[in-house]
């Protein structure tokens, strides 16, 4: 979609020969661009740029501050119905009890519904270190747990005194 800062009206149409359509959207066909703006001047409205890369280019016979003002209401709706994915971080440790993985789980899950991706970290502090290997079972069961809402992004990796994965939700 242009933007409008980038839309060519009138005089600034400089192509040779430009397809036009007419203020009620019917095909008035391929013509001089002189000869288009003439025909716009004479219904005292604009000519209108819209397909600048198609051959010949399309322009339209219109009111441009309606279609400016239609183009800006089009661009907002597009940015109100978007929706950016965040990642989400869910920390805990490797001697999390049961009924604390089960609250992790369900504000994982949460997470998941609205689209979001969740990391998922382990923290590991003093002799926990020594055992990293064996907590690498907890974040596999913590992906298995939720495999039915969401797949598996990225695979334990260790980062520092850290042990992550990346749950994405399934399309």
């Amino acid at each position: 979609m242009a933007r409008t800062t980038e839309i060519e009206i009138n005089e600034q149409i400089r192509d040779r020969e430009v397809r036009v359509i007419g203020p009620d959207g019917e095909q008035l066909g391929i013509m001089s661009s002189k000869d288009a703006y003439m025909m716009a001047r004479n219904q005292d409205l604009d000519l209108i740029k819209i397909a600048a890369t198609a051959t010949p280019p399309v322009v339209k016979i219109a009111d441009f501050g309606k279609y400016r003002y239609e183009m800006l209401r089009k661009e907002k709706e597009a940015k109100r119905n978007q929706h950016t994915t965040e990642l989400k971080e869910i920390r805990m440790t490797p001697n999390i009890d049961t009924n604390d993985l089960n609250t992790k789980l369900s504000a994982a899950r949460k997470f998941l519904e609205k689209g979001n991706k969740v990391k998922v970290t382990l923290r590991f502090r003093g002799r926990e270190m020594s055992r990293m290997n064996q907590a690498k079972p907890l974040l596999d069961d913590f992906a298995e747990k939720l495999s039915d809402i969401a797949n598996l992004d990225k695979p334990a990796k260790v980062e520092g005194r850290n042990m992550s994965i990346v749950i994405s939700p399934k399309k």
